[in-house]
C-alpha cells in the first residue's frame, strides 16, 4: 500500500503516528482527515479486531480542538447491544465510516500547547474500551 501524504501535519503529530505502529495517510477528501490502518479495537468484543479509524483535522487545528472518530468498516457489539452516538455515516476515500459522536468535557477540555493528535488517539482507545464498562 502506498501511504498518501497529501498534506503536512505538525512534526510532533508525525513523530507520533510514526511510532504509533499502524500505517498511516494524510488525505485531503472535502476536510482534512488522517486515516490510521489496521487501528486496534481494544475489546475482542467487537465485530472487528482491526479497523480504519479516521480523524478530521479541524480548520486552524492544532488550536482548534480534535473531536469524534470515524471507524471503516463499523463496528458493532457482539453480544447485540446498541453502541450509542454511532448510527451517522460520512464518505471518506470512496468508504462509508461509522461516525462515533464523542467530545471532550469540561472537565477533559481541549488544552492548547498539550493536546494533539496522539492525545486524541489515547482518549479513541479509552471510548473504545469503556464501551465494554457499560
Amino acid at each position: 500500500m502506498s501511504l498518501r501524504r497529501q498534506f503536512e501535519l505538525p512534526a510532533d503529530d508525525r513523530q507520533f503516528l510514526d511510532n504509533y505502529g499502524c500505517p498511516w495517510e494524510a488525505i485531503s477528501d472535502g476536510s482534512q482527515w488522517v486515516l490510521l490502518h489496521d487501528f486496534c479495537t481494544q475489546h475482542s468484543g467487537y465485530n472487528h479486531q482491526q479497523v480504519i479509524a479516521a480523524i478530521r483535522l479541524e480548520s486552524g487545528y492544532p488550536i482548534a480542538p480534535l473531536d469524534m472518530v470515524y471507524f471503516f468498516p463499523a463496528l458493532v457489539r457482539k453480544d447485540g447491544k446498541r453502541i450509542v452516538a454511532t448510527e451517522a455515516t460520512q464518505p471518506i476515500d470512496g468508504k462509508t465510516f461509522q461516525r462515533w459522536s464523542r467530545h471532550r468535557t469540561s472537565t477533559n477540555p481541549w488544552i492548547v500547547g498539550q493536546d494533539d493528535i496522539g492525545t486524541h488517539i489515547l482518549l479513541v482507545e479509552d471510548w473504545l474500551s469503556r464501551e465494554f464498562e457499560k
